[in-house]
């Protein structure tokens, strides 16, 4: 399946809160659907794949490349759970919305697509690019971007800036410190239950 493009809000009423995905709130709380209201005792199974969902939503992700981040993490040292939190927290866009240049990760996606964000001064189109400890990410020195940018940054999709980021807001220039730490992923996840998912599937 390629990137969700449907109503987030019936995925939020899903899935709980998905902070990469929209700022909106849904009114309803009962998940969507006719029999949301009387859900049965979900299955270990079903517990699983809801926050293997949760990642893939949040992150805007497709099965395919989750799946590849997954195999990615088992052959990193450390707790698999964690070092596939810390490759899709690295990713050039979340990286920009965690900045407070986009409200979402999708709006944060679009920015980098269409040329609006360079790292050390080269101009990146790619979103799934691996931000390093070191680089230097910034707004494009163009009017529209710049403009695009200071309309984003009066309200951020998050409020606090992880602490492997730093931002001047005046030259709209950040900086990578280091790997983001797990208390500051803002998703509400059990990544084990994710590693356990995909350890049934293999």
């Amino acid at each position: 399946m390629s990137r969700y493009r449907g109503p987030r809000l019936r995925v939020v009423r899903r899935l709980g809160d998905l902070p990469g995905l929209t700022r909106k709130s849904a009114r309803k709380t009962n998940p969507p659907g006719q029999h949301g209201a009387n859900r049965k005792k979900r299955s270990e199974y079903a517990i699983r794949l809801e926050e293997k969902q949760k990642l893939r939503f949040n992150y805007g992700v497709s099965e395919r490349q989750l799946l590849r981040y997954v195999r990615k993490a088992r052959r990193a040292t450390g707790s698999t759970g964690q070092v596939l939190l810390q490759l899709l927290e690295m990713r050039l866009d979340n990286t920009v919305f965690r900045l407070g240049l986009a409200p979402t990760i999708p709006a944060a996606r679009q920015m980098v697509n269409h040329g609006h964000i360079t790292v050390n001064g080269r101009k990146v189109t790619i979103a799934s690019y691996q931000c390093k400890p070191g680089e230097v990410i910034s707004v494009r020195d163009r009017d529209h971007s710049r403009k695009l940018a200071e309309a984003n940054l009066q309200y951020p999709g998050l409020a606090n800036l992880p602490s492997h980021l730093e931002f001047d807001k005046t030259k709209m220039v950040g900086k990578v410190n280091g790997v983001v730490e797990r208390e500051w992923v803002a998703l509400q996840i059990n990544e084990l239950l994710v590693v356990e998912y995909y350890s049934r599937q293999a």
